[in-house]
């Protein structure tokens, strides 16, 4: 079964992460109603079951609850997908919603980059500081151990900009981690 379990207790946050690669039930409760709906079309949108929990010092504001969920949800990633054998590897997707657009590109290649290029007009979604956004994603994907390349190029609406750029990464895991043919590595150096 490809899926882990990681918690994580700081001084600024408490967090529970469950993931199933493969499926299951969906919630997110962090005390951010946006992060809630955000972490909840990732888990529909990329067919994971997905149950995050977490208490962060949210009357600082809302990095520390962003930045710490993507390190314990990308460890918890990093888990379920063990060695990274059998995986297709690599996945892209693009999200138009409304007047935005996201495009995703991503390799599961134990050398975590990302590439991320958004701009918002809006400082908040809800409680949810839009600055933070590329803090969750440096986060799970540096220790997810992914290459992530996230491009919003153009869209005047912070929420469906970051939702649409959610459920891109989502879409493009769900292709990265779909069985290859012969359940190997696909690697030239037969390791990732």
């Amino acid at each position: 079964m490809r899926a882990a379990k990681v918690e994580r207790n700081t001084k600024e946050t408490k967090i529970k992460v469950a993931l199933n690669l493969d499926g299951g039930e969906v919630k997110a409760e962090t005390g951010i109603g946006f992060f809630d709906h955000m972490l909840t079309a990732f888990g529909v949108h990329g067919g994971f079951g997905l149950d995050v929990k977490i208490e962060g010092d949210l009357e600082v504001d809302t990095h520390h609850t962003a930045e710490d969920a993507g390190i314990v949800l990308g460890t918890a990633f990093k888990q379920a997908l063990g060695e990274f054998k059998g995986i297709t590897r690599y996945g892209s997707f693009s999200i138009p919603m409304d007047e935005s657009l996201a495009n995703v590109s991503l390799d599961i290649s134990n050398r975590p980059f990302l590439v991320y290029h958004a701009s918002f007009e809006q400082e908040l979604c809800g409680d949810w500081e839009t600055c933070v956004t590329e803090e969750f994603w440096r986060a799970f994907a540096m220790n997810a151990g992914i290459t992530l390349h996230i491009d919003v190029p153009y869209g005047s609406n912070a929420h469906h900009q970051i939702e649409a750029m959610f459920k891109a990464v989502a879409h493009a895991l769900k292709i990265a981690i779909a069985p290859n043919a012969d359940n190997s590595v696909l690697s030239t150096k037969g390791v990732l």
